[in-house]
């Protein structure tokens, strides 16, 4: 079977907790999950025990949705999990060495450089590569407890009750946390798609395009893995 992935809008945004991640004049950028908005059966960490360098002491003691799971950003393992049917329907047809990538919208912090939209905009910032087919809410319930413990450390297992439609587990080799990011959005501003949406997704671009799952084949995924590897301004324009 081909190859393919699906992207999927993730981080903290205008909503929750209210500021978006930064994104930096060199392409880095800040992972900020969002707050936790549901009862846990585990203590979680807030945003004051991440390590962050953005000021977040006006919710530093607000529990946060740790979701997905980065080793790089402080997690255990790379996890991902969602309750909403809108994403877990395309995420629960992934199979292992399939591919999910992350995106989030990001503030221009400092001087915007040249390839970045101007104040905000969307960029992808890590993927997984499947460590197995995505597994359903209703089977996980039913996996062997040594399976079920490789989720331990995810948001969705930690809440109470259980709630998550579907969970990914990323390979721990070929899944990581990018060291700049992919702009999705075109320098002519945030709600502009650049061309790995309109050409190379199954989104068309138009109306709020960067909160919305989008699939990518095998050509799509493979150019995305590539620029995950390269500058931001590698992007052609």
């Amino acid at each position: 079977m081909a190859m393919r992935s699906v992207a999927i809008n993730v981080g903290a945004n205008t909503n929750e907790p209210g500021f978006r991640g930064p994104l930096f004049p060199d392409g880095s950028f800040e992972y900020i999950p969002i707050p936790e908005s549901k009862p846990t059966s585990e203590p979680v960490p807030t945003y004051g025990d991440l390590d962050l360098r953005t000021d977040v002491s006006a919710v530093a003691d607000q529990p946060v949705h740790f979701d997905p799971e980065f080793p790089e950003a402080g997690g255990e393992r790379y996890t991902y999990g969602d309750e909403h049917g809108v994403k877990a329907g395309p995420l629960s047809e992934l199979s292992g060495d399939d591919y999910l990538f992350f995106y989030a919208t990001l503030s221009v912090a400092d001087e915007c450089p040249a390839w970045a939209s101007p104040e905000w905009g969307a960029h992808v910032i890590g993927h997984f590569q499947l460590a197995r087919d995505a597994v359903t809410g209703d089977e996980y319930r039913d996996l062997p407890s040594e399976e079920q413990a490789q989720f331990a450390s995810n948001a969705h297992v930690k809440r109470d009750p259980f709630d998550a439609r579907v969970l990914i587990r990323g390979n721990a080799d070929e899944s990581q946390l990018y060291d700049t990011v992919v702009p999705l959005s075109a320098p002519s501003g945030g709600t502009d798609a650049n061309e790995l949406v309109t050409e190379l997704s199954s989104d068309s671009g138009k109306g709020p395009w960067w909160r919305r799952p989008m699939r990518f084949d095998e050509a799509g995924t493979e150019r995305l893995l590539e620029l995950a590897d390269s500058h931001p301004s590698a992007i052609e324009r």
